[in-house]
C-alpha cells in the first residue's frame, strides 16, 4: 500500500468541492432548525460506510448493467462539470426532494447531500484516475471535515457571513470546473491513444503476416518494420 500525497490532496479537493458541505450550511442550518438536532457523528458515518462500500462494489454492480469503469468516468466528469456550473451560476440543475423526518441525520444529510449521486459517480471516476488507498484517504479526510463543519455549522455561518459562503462556493466551482474539464480531455486522450494503436497494430498485423499472439506494442512494431 502506498500513498501519494499529490493524488490524495486532488482527489480530496475534487469531493470537497463535490460535497460542498460549506455552501451546503444553510441547508444544515435549516434541517437543524426541522428536527432540533442533528446527529453529526451518525450523519459522517453514514456518508462514510456508502462511499467506501461503492467504491468497492461500484464496479461490480456497474458491470451486471455492462458498464465499465471508464465509461462512468466519462459520466461522472460530466456531472461534476454540471455541478461546477450550479455552483459559479447559482442556478439549480439538480433539485432534490426536501423532508422534515426525525432522520436528518440520515435522510437527505448523509444520504444524498453527502454522498449523493455526484459524490458517487466521483468516486468512481477517481478510481479509474487514482490508486485505491488515496481515494479512501481522501474519503476519510472529507468525512472529517464533513464532521467538524456539521458539528460548528451554526458558528461558521455566523463566522463567514451569507457573501462569504457565496465566495468559498464560487471559488471551489471554478476549481471543479477545471478539474472536470481535465478529466474529460484526460479520457478522451487515452481513448484516442488506444484507438490508434489498435490500428497500428491490426495494420501491421496484416503487412507482416504475424501470428494473433504475438505481443502488439510500438518498440516491437518498429523493430519488425525495421526488419
Amino acid at each position: 500500500m502506498e500513498f501519494n500525497f499529490k493524488e490524495i490532496l486532488t482527489a480530496t479537493m475534487v469531493l470537497f468541492a463535490v460535497i460542498d458541505i460549506i455552501g451546503n450550511i444553510p441547508i444544515v442550518i435549516s434541517l437543524r432548525e426541522k428536527s432540533g438536532h442533528i446527529h453529526s457523528e451518525k450523519a459522517a458515518i453514514v456518508a462514510a460506510v456508502v462511499m467506501i462500500v461503492f467504491l468497492f462494489l461500484g464496479e461490480s454492480i456497474l458491470s451486471l448493467i455492462g458498464i465499465n469503469v471508464n465509461e462512468f468516468a466519462v459520466a461522472g466528469a460530466f456531472i461534476l462539470f454540471f455541478i461546477a456550473l450550479e455552483m459559479i451560476l447559482g442556478v439549480t440543475l439538480f433539485k432534490e426532494d426536501e423532508s422534515s423526518s426525525d432522520l436528518a441525520a440520515i435522510f437527505p444529510l448523509a444520504f444524498p447531500m453527502l454522498a449523493g449521486p455526484g459524490s458517487l459517480t466521483t468516486l468512481l471516476s477517481l478510481r479509474a484516475e487514482y490508486s485505491l488507498p488515496n481515494v479512501i484517504a481522501a474519503i476519510v479526510v472529507n468525512i472529517v471535515i464533513v464532521y467538524i463543519v456539521l458539528k460548528t455549522s451554526a458558528r461558521l455561518q455566523k463566522f463567514l457571513g451569507k457573501n462569504g459562503i457565496i465566495v468559498i462556493r464560487k471559488v471551489f466551482g471554478v476549481v471543479l470546473l477545471a478539474i472536470s474539464v481535465n478529466s474529460l480531455l484526460k479520457i478522451f486522450k487515452n481513448y484516442l491513444i488506444k484507438h490508434y494503436e489498435n490500428i497500428y497494430c491490426h495494420t501491421h498485423r496484416t503487412r507482416h503476416r504475424l501470428a494473433y499472439l504475438q505481443p502488439c506494442n510500438t518498440r516491437l512494431w518498429t523493430t519488425i518494420s525495421r526488419r
